[in-house]
């Protein structure tokens, strides 16, 4: 697994709350490492980390 991937997943599980993350943050994190929401919704899916209060449908 690549190192940006690693730094993705650490700040993730730092900002999901009750197994949840929210759809700005999500986006938030894509926009700080410079990924593609998908990426971030796919690492959020292998972590068991589901999405709530989406708000375009990018996940």
């Amino acid at each position: 697994m690549d190192e940006q991937k690693e730094k993705i997943i650490q700040t993730i599980k730092e900002t999901a709350k009750d197994g949840g993350i929210s759809c700005t943050a999500a986006r938030k994190i894509a926009s700080d490492y410079n990924v593609s929401p998908k990426v971030v919704g796919d690492i959020c899916d292998e972590l068991k980390i589901k999405l709530k209060a989406c708000e375009l449908g990018c996940f």
